[in-house]
């Protein structure tokens, strides 16, 4: 039975005592505070709007933070589609990469062209799971497709990703000199 009530609070009374807690989570996920204020106010229309299915046996915070981190996982991944150029040259010579690159200057290619190289010396299994990643493939699915844990997924993309951030440290501050 669907029943918006707990506690004599109202579900519209629920989701205004939880507003601080969905902020700070928020900001957690966006790591901007305008951004955070947005896909606040994004999750409250969204529960507000689908407050019918909502069971009083289900934990209220956890239904409304699912709601918010899907959110902005489609916000994200919409937003790396709309980024992304695809690679027509006959023998793929260009990495998948937003359309602000850097292309048309010396300097921009041969950062791309040194993140391809790095990455590409990674072992096979590194590489792959973290190219999936940086594709758009959710965790579940790498591990589904590589067929391994899930949490072998995350810490073989973690690994990677700290390991391509040191071997290109030189180029965070060569822009500053």
């Amino acid at each position: 039975m669907k029943d918006t009530k707990k506690n004599g609070l109202s579900f519209e009374a629920k989701l205004i005592d939880l507003q601080n807690n969905m902020l700070n989570f928020a900001y957690t996920l966006t790591t901007n505070r305008d951004d955070a204020e947005d896909l606040l106010q994004e999750t409250t229309l969204r529960a507000l709007n689908n407050k019918e299915k909502y069971y009083e046996n289900v934990n209220f915070k956890g239904w409304v933070f699912t709601i918010m981190h899907n959110i902005f996982v489609n916000n994200y991944r919409r937003a790396v589609r709309s980024q992304t150029m695809v690679d027509q040259t006959e023998n793929l010579y260009h990495l998948n990469a937003p359309q602000d690159s850097g292309f048309d200057s010396p300097e921009g290619s041969y950062t791309v062209l040194e993140i391809k190289k790095a990455i590409d010396s990674f072992s096979d299994e590194h590489r792959t799971p973290f190219m999936m990643h940086l594709t758009g493939y959710k965790y579940e699915e790498i591990a589904q497709k590589l067929e391994l844990p899930i949490g072998t997924v995350k810490s073989r993309i973690f690994f990677a990703r700290k390991r391509l951030q040191e071997m290109l440290k030189d180029y965070r501050y060569a822009d500053r000199e």
